[in-house]
């Protein structure tokens, strides 16, 4: 990923130095800013899977595979929804859903497999 993305997602996350789409538009109207965007919509619709999820009472179960292209397979299956919904997420998206609040416990037993 290329760090100014990955700075690009970091800041619209971050709740203390929101960064503003509005105020700077011409950053996100560059084909950086339009990828920082989709990626940080998909964290977040992400993210608000697992949250739902473990609100409900339900599990939140993530296997992770690495992948030949330094992907990382995230397969998400919720209870909730009898459904299963898979990601391929590279290394730097996925160290980003996992700084994301509610998701770093969700994704204890993937991170620290000897738990």
């Amino acid at each position: 990923m290329d760090p100014f993305v990955r700075r690009l997602v970091e800041r619209l996350h971050d709740p203390t130095r929101p960064l503003s789409r509005n105020r700077h538009f011409h950053t996100f109207d560059t084909p950086e800013g339009r990828s920082a965007m989709k990626v940080s919509r998909r964290l977040k619709s992400l993210q608000r899977d697992i949250i739902a999820c473990i609100k409900e009472g339900s599990r939140a179960r993530f296997f992770r595979q690495e992948g030949p292209d330094g992907q990382t397979r995230i397969e998400l299956q919720m209870e909730r929804i009898q459904g299963r919904r898979v990601s391929l997420l590279q290394d730097a998206e996925f160290e980003l859903l996992a700084q994301l609040p509610g998701v770093s416990e969700a994704l204890e037993e993937v991170l620290d497999p000897a738990a």
